[in-house]
């Protein structure tokens, strides 16, 4: 799919939330058994328990650093309605994650790999991307149809205590955190690539470094890999599918960078 093509196909999506069977950004058939509000209220119960158990970061330069890539991703989504609440985490993980209702979490430990605002752009465009495609209702409604999660439904929309946070967190995109998997698919993975790379090149961010950036992921701690690719695979096709889109969406970075206005400076 072109990737003027696709960004056009958001909107298509966000619109088509409530829906059971829906198509993806991408074409990709889903299966959507939550709406937008329960999807919501998921996300942001997930933000505030993450909160909670992970401290916060108090280095303010890294803080608005980290911000600012952050701003400049959600500037370019389609429903700029959507306020996006960003939170540096203090901590070793290289990891990161994007919620529906708009939360980004970042954890220091991701700055030691992604060490350009290029390549933290790849990481974040990439998480929002799992949010727009509505990955995480893909996994809690497989959970839900396997039986796995008959409760889910009751924990998003009870006004009491949150039952199964776990496994929803998981579905969510938190796994690592958790300790419960539901990892995304290869065919999710690969999506989140293609949408987060034309993001952050309508953002003005190079995307050639995304290629640098996963060959850093897959340096990055030993032969386990860093936290971010036990719940964000890393297969054989991503870089070389990240190499064969770089023509395709290197127009709207040209056309971008001209125009940025907020430049974002790694803190020395």
């Amino acid at each position: 799919m072109k990737s003027r093509t696709i960004v056009l196909a958001l909107g298509v999506t966000l619109a088509l939330s409530g829906c059971a069977t829906t198509k993806s950004p991408t074409g990709r058939g889903q299966t959507l058994l939550y709406s937008a509000s329960q999807m919501q209220q998921m996300g942001d119960a997930s933000f505030e328990e993450m909160k909670k158990q992970q401290k916060i970061s108090t280095n303010n330069k890294l803080t608005q650093y980290v911000n600012c890539v952050a701003n400049r991703v959600t500037a370019v989504l389609p429903d700029q309605s959507q306020k996006w609440d960003v939170v540096l985490f203090d901590s070793e993980q290289v990891n990161a994650f994007a919620l529906p209702g708009g939360h980004i979490g970042v954890y220091t430990g991701l700055l030691k790999v992604a060490t350009t605002p290029d390549q933290l752009a790849t990481v974040l465009g990439h998480e929002v991307a799992h949010v727009l495609a509505q990955h995480g209702n893909e996994q809690v409604s497989r959970a839900q149809m396997t039986g796995v999660g008959m409760q889910i439904a009751d924990a998003a929309l009870g006004a009491g205590g949150i039952s199964n946070k776990d496994l929803y967190m998981s579905a969510l995109g938190l796994g690592a955190q958790v300790g419960v998997l539901l990892p995304f698919g290869r065919a999710q993975e690969s999506e989140a690539d293609v949408m987060g790379l034309e993001l952050m090149a309508r953002a003005g961010f190079d995307p050639a470094q995304s290629v640098i950036l996963w060959q850093n992921m897959s340096k990055a701690g030993g032969s386990q890999g860093p936290e971010l690719l036990s719940t964000h695979p890393s297969n054989s096709n991503r870089i070389s599918q990240l190499a064969k889109l770089q023509a395709e969406v290197l127009p709207l970075y040209q056309s971008a960078k001209a125009n940025v206005k907020n430049q974002c400076v790694v803190p020395k």
